[in-house]
């Protein structure tokens, strides 16, 4: 299938490595040409380099914090410069949730919620605003976000709350912009394999004596009973990404291998 990619220009913030790098991969190898987004500008810069070469796309690696609106406006103001515009936008910036902030109720402080808001929700809205305005002039556009499972459990305040609100951002944002040709979406992984992931099941593996395959086999809980890679992730956001998707906005499509038992209509 012709996914109709060919020549379309995309952002992917939070693009230098783990779900976010393998959504601009999987875009750049449809005929995206590709802006990625973080704030580390070294790795940043290796990770744009490698996936240019990688598949013959233009790749450019801007350092922007999400958090600062300035530095987002900057960021579509030189996308559009240097690509000529822009018609997708997949917000992936955000802090892993298991950076160690706590689950409990009782620990559960109002820093901690307006830490997670601001990185993830917050950041989200920023650069839909500023990317929206080029694509309601071209009549066209795609803006993924990227949320999660969390948002379908009940283990932890903040984490819920962050990825409940990116639905709810969501929605709002589909059903005002989809007269304008313009289809939203989000997309909940689950547990997923990145560079991240697997590098704490190789030390974990060191440190046990079990194996990789062994260590992801007593953490998945999936219907598929196998950890989803970042590239399955990358293939669902690159489908929604595409013209191809138009029957789809305003929902949000888990991609986490099915979670057993629970009926979502």
């Amino acid at each position: 299938m012709d996914l109709g990619l060919d020549g379309k220009r995309a952002i992917v913030t939070g693009g230098s490595k783990g779900i976010g790098l393998a959504i601009a991969r999987g875009l750049a190898a449809e005929g995206v040409d590709v802006v990625l987004a973080a704030r580390d500008a070294e790795v940043l810069d290796r990770a744009a380099t490698a996936l240019a070469q990688e598949t013959g796309r233009k790749v450019i690696g801007i350092p922007t914090d999400t958090g600062d609106d300035e530095a987002v406006k900057a960021l579509v103001a030189q996308t559009v410069e240097e690509l000529g515009g822009v018609d997708i936008l997949v917000n992936s910036a955000a802090t892993p949730w298991s950076a160690g902030a706590p689950t409990d109720f009782a620990s559960t402080t109002d820093d901690i919620v307006r830490r997670e808001v601001e990185i993830k929700v917050l950041g989200y809205l920023r650069t839909a605003r500023a990317v929206a305005p080029h694509l309601v002039d071209q009549g066209w556009g795609r803006i993924i976000n990227i949320s999660g499972l969390g948002a379908r459990t009940a283990n932890s305040i903040a984490q819920t709350i962050r990825n409940v609100s990116v639905s709810a951002l969501t929605k709002n944002l589909a059903d005002e912009l989809g007269p304008k040709g313009i289809n939203v979406s989000v997309v909940h992984p689950g547990i997923t394999r990145t560079e991240r992931f697997t590098d704490r099941l190789t030390a974990q593996s060191a440190d046990e004596g079990k194996s990789v395959e062994e260590l992801e086999a007593g953490i998945v809980r999936n219907s598929i009973r196998r950890i989803i890679d970042a590239s399955e992730v990358a293939d669902v956001v690159t489908f929604l990404a595409s013209p191809r998707s138009i029957a789809i906005t305003g929902d949000a499509i888990a991609a986490g291998g099915g979670v057993p038992g629970a009926v979502y209509y």
